[in-house]
């Protein structure tokens, strides 16, 4: 069985960053404990040599234009820089535009890239459509595969490797050490979508150039922000990111920046009871008749274990469930409806417990490791870990007994 000290104690390491991180400095005059939100398009100056010598500097953390972002954001992203482990971090609008403005930023037509095949749904849409339209050749391999499989679908002109681990919806832990080697072996940056490890994985620690965040999910926290954030390792690839952020007016609100800002002081004491409880409902699961998997990287017989226990310290409150072949997708999906204390919805990372199908959308070209029974998504909130098992038991009773 997992230690549940394991899965918390990244968590808790976090507290002292998050609570003491962008606090204004005191002064005889006092000073509120949060700071202040800074709305505002238009930045006046005392002269023009002023505005030239500021408005001009565009890979500061200071601008002459509302558009280059507000204090508040640029606080912001010193804090998920730190966090993340690198050198800066632009904020965008959401996380959807943290996976997409880096492979603008770093790919033209003629280029390759390789994404692993759990990547999230709206990534590979964005792929499939934007990027080739645009002339970039895309391929994806195996999330499970080795480094020679990996290094065979390489090419002369692959310039990106793009993983997700764990994986959107199969929870597969890839092993990004050796991800890494094989994409700076031939050249390649190596980016990761890092929402799920977010404070629990130190990408740059691990060889990855650029780490992606859906800052709506743990780091907001109370399921009303949408915003994304991208940092990277060296000033070489901040400026291409930057110049790009600035290009395509990519930037998050004032409002968005606060209230994350505000979620993240007490993400650390959050996380680790949602992650306590996400492991206690996790292996209940595991034990039931009507159960062929449970997906929680914690699991030792989840995809890709061994490597959480290497590379991780703690778990994350998103975990899947497969049910057994037997049952219809139809049957999988009242089941859901069933639920009272799980709300259906496609975020996770707030407060509160929801459920997803996971099974009947998703594409792959490969075959999921966890075999072909019907499956749901479940994110566990702050609701009384009991509670929430009495709610699956009563809704895993409601599928037909003969199956």
């Amino acid at each position: 069985m997992t230690d549940p000290c394991k899965v918390t104690g990244g968590w808790q390491r976090l507290g002292t960053v998050l609570s003491g991180a962008a606090r204004p400095t005191p002064s005889d005059d006092g000073v509120f404990v949060n700071m202040p939100v800074t709305r505002g398009s238009t930045v006046l100056f005392p002269s023009l040599d002023a505005m030239n010598r500021k408005g001009h500097q565009r890979y500061d953390h200071t601008s002459g234009y509302g558009a280059m972002g507000s204090p508040i954001q640029h606080e912001l992203e010193k804090v998920i820089a730190t966090v993340e482990g690198g050198t800066d971090c632009q904020l965008v609008g959401s996380g959807l535009a943290a996976c997409t403005l880096p492979l603008l930023a770093f790919l033209g037509a003629g280029d390759h890239c390789l994404f692993s095949d759990n990547i999230y749904g709206p990534t590979r849409r964005f792929a499939e459509t934007m990027l080739r339209r645009f002339g970039v050749e895309i391929s994806y391999f195996p999330p499970m595969a080795d480094s020679a499989a990996v290094a065979a679908l390489m090419r002369p002109n692959t310039k990106v490797v793009f993983a997700e681990s764990p994986g959107s919806h199969t929870f597969e832990v890839q092993d990004v050490p050796m991800l890494a080697a094989v994409a700076h072996d031939h050249g390649a940056r190596l980016f990761l979508d890092n929402t799920w490890g977010f404070g629990i994985f130190s990408p740059f620690s691990h060889g990855v150039d650029v780490s992606i965040q859906a800052l709506t999910k743990y780091p907001a926290g109370h399921s009303d922000v949408i915003a994304g954030a991208i940092t990277v390792a060296d000033p070489q690839s901040w400026r291409l990111l930057r110049d790009a952020a600035i290009q395509t007016g990519q930037l998050c609100g004032p409002d968005e920046c606060w209230l994350t800002l505000r979620g993240l002081r007490t993400m650390g004491v959050r996380l680790s009871q949602q992650a306590r409880s996400a492991l206690h409902v996790a292996q209940w699961l595991k034990e039931q008749p009507e159960v062929m998997h449970v997906l929680h990287p914690a699991l030792p017989d989840c995809p890709g274990h061994a490597i959480w226990q290497r590379d991780f310290s703690g778990a994350g409150c998103l975990f899947g469930v497969v049910l057994n072949p037997c049952y219809s997708q139809e049957e999988m999906e009242k089941l859901v409806e069933r639920l009272h204390h799980f709300g259906i919805g496609a975020s996770w990372g707030g407060y509160e417990s929801l459920v997803l199908p996971s099974t009947g959308s998703i594409s792959r070209s490969f075959a999921e490791p966890a075999g072909q029974g019907p499956g749901f998504r479940l994110q566990i909130g702050l609701e009384n870990a009991d509670d929430l098992i009495g709610d699956l038991k009563q809704a895993l009773a409601g599928l037909p007994q003969n199956a």
